[in-house]
């Protein structure tokens, strides 16, 4: 099977199939470009979605991915991030391996086509030529062949005719002789010229054309051949990262399997545990006899109240703040002491590894520094000394800083420390408002109080008013005896009662106790008929009347 031999006679439908195979070679290298900047443009898609769902840095969203789901999550991006690389791989090794051999080869395939077919040609010019050639003397042979036959003719007539002179009759006869010869010698010529151009024709259509259209089947073999090896290659590509991907994916798998929901249901206690204990059951209070009414000890109103006021009935009669009113929002005091005991001792301690580490910081830069100018003390000429001197002050006092802050944290972590463990079933609940100190027991004019840090100041999310609106019964309420005094009590700090409920007082100030300290931190007092509130209970000195109605004895 030779196209030399089968397709002699097909020169010019060879050179479109051939034209048509190259085009067939671009398309597919086309092909494979765009698979390329797919792949590319996949992988960043890919990336960009990662990247999106990425916990920003130094976030609330960051503190959320403690748990093992939202790890797995992060994983499960981190994987797919790998998973683009791939992709990746996949567009690089298809350009180097395809895209970049095959447009080298199309090149060099369109200069060998090109140098084929030119020597087709040529070959056909040159029998083109031969062919004219013997056209050419076949038609000389013929005119003077018939030139010829015309002068025998005309001799032949002269030499019959009596009237000719002997001298017309001998031109005739030698102009029939140099005419015969002239047809002799152009039979020669078509003979000899017949005979080349047989032999060029054989040598064409047995030798040129056949080696020619050879090679023109060799080299659309060669592409058809190259074209496979490139499929091939295309595939291998995509399998040599199946292997990764399967990693990748295996991955994914692990971080979906690493997921504990109990340890996440842990997670949630320990973020959310307040260190209080639920509240107990409210006493019933019995409005028909004329008895002093008091708070229960076990008042689901202690538990969230914390000093806050009672709910208003026609503006006098007073309860305890409801514990699940929506707060106010406001700034977070430094302390903490908004936050329940638990979490307030988780940011507290968190606060102090802060701290810790941007001490540890400062100190290496301080250490930096002082090799610094150690080199520059041996070495005068690479830098002053001196110069370093107000850079190194401004770390020392820096440190000096953080330390002091640390300790300031590590006291009120200390404090919190001690302090949880020694809370009991009716020991103080949360509230609103989370003391920073733990206020002493209540001794008839107790004197050894223990002072709080700095002012007392009350939290800046604190529940919000309870707006209660006139009822039918704010008659019978406005006609309600006030609390009788129980007791006086005598301001140790000033304190600026800025919530509802509660009473400002001036250090120095003594007033009426209308309600003592039921566990929950917070004392009401009268200063007269018609002011009446909360105040801390470790912000005032207590004196109670053992003779008062109600009036409890300590020991």
């Amino acid at each position: 099977m030779s196209w030399g031999t089968e397709l002699w006679d097909q020169f010019d439908n060879l050179e479109k199939h051939t034209q048509w195979g190259i085009d067939i070679l671009e398309k597919y290298i086309k092909f494979v470009k765009e698979r390329t900047e797919i792949e590319l443009s996949y992988a960043k898609q890919l990336r960009n979605l990662s990247k999106k769902y990425q916990p920003k840095k130094n976030s609330k969203e960051e503190e959320e991915y403690k748990y093992t789901s939202c790890k797995a999550f992060i994983s499960t991006l981190n994987e797919m991030n790998d998973y683009a690389g791939q992709h990746e791989v996949i567009s690089e090794n298809m350009a180097s391996q395809i895209i970049v051999d095959l447009a080298r080869y199309v090149q060099e395939l369109k200069q060998e086509r090109k140098s084929n077919f030119h020597d087709g040609r040529k070959a056909q010019q040159h029998i083109e030529t031969c062919w004219k050639q013997l056209e050419s003397s076949k038609r000389r042979f013929e005119r003077d062949c018939k030139e010829a036959d015309r002068a025998q003719q005309y001799f032949e007539k002269m030499d019959a005719d009596i009237n000719v002179t002997k001298a017309d009759v001998e031109k005739a006869r030698q102009q029939a002789q140099i005419r015969h010869q002239m047809a002799e010698d152009s039979k020669a010529d078509y003979s000899s010229i017949l005979q080349k151009f047989n032999h060029e024709q054989h040598e064409y259509y047995h030798t040129h054309i056949p080696n020619i259209f050879q090679k023109i089947q060799e080299m659309e073999e060669r592409r058809i051949v190259r074209i496979g090896e490139s499929m091939k290659t295309y595939a291998e590509v995509d399998r040599q990262v199946i292997p990764i991907i399967g990693k990748c994916l295996d991955g994914i798998v692990k971080a979906a399997e690493s997921i504990d929901q109990k340890n996440d249901s842990q997670l949630v206690i320990e973020a959310y545990k307040s260190g209080f204990e639920p509240p107990g059951d409210i006493e019933f209070e019995d409005y028909t006899q004329p008895m002093k009414r008091t708070v229960s000890d076990n008042s689901l109103s202690n538990s969230r109240g914390e000093g806050k006021p009672d709910l208003k009935f026609g503006g006098k009669s007073k309860g305890k703040l409801w514990p699940f009113i929506k707060k106010n929002k406001g700034a977070t005091p430094e302390d903490f002491s908004n936050l329940p005991p638990e979490q307030r001792r988780k940011k507290l301690q968190q606060k102090v590894d802060e701290l810790n580490k941007e001490i540890q910081k400062e100190m290496d830069q301080r250490d930096a520094i002082t090799k610094m100018k150690d080199v520059y003390l041996k070495n005068p000429q690479m830098g002053d000394p001196a110069s370093l001197d107000h850079k190194l002050a401004e770390v020392s006092q820096n440190i000096e800083k953080l330390r002091l802050e640390t300790q300031k944290f590590e006291a009120w972590l200390a404090e919190v420390e001690g302090r949880l463990p020694a809370r009991s079933e009716q020991a103080r609940r949360q509230s609103g408002l989370y003391d920073s100190q733990n206020p002493p027991t209540v001794n008839n004019c107790a004197q050894d109080r223990e002072s709080p840090d700095g002012s007392y100041t009350e939290e800046q999310s604190q529940e919000s008013e309870v707006k209660v609106l006139a009822t039918d019964f704010d008659d019978e309420f406005d006609d309600e005896e006030p609390l009788a005094a129980i007791g006086t009590c005598k301001a140790l700090y000033t304190f600026e009662g800025q919530n509802e409920g509660t009473i400002s007082v001036v250090e120095g100030e003594t007033l009426y106790v209308i309600e003592e300290d039921k566990g929950d931190g917070w004392t009401r007092i009268r200063r007269n008929e018609d002011e009446e509130g909360y105040v801390p209970t470790s912000y005032v000195e207590v004196c109670l009347d053992k003779n008062a109605k109600g009036a409890k004895t300590y020991i």
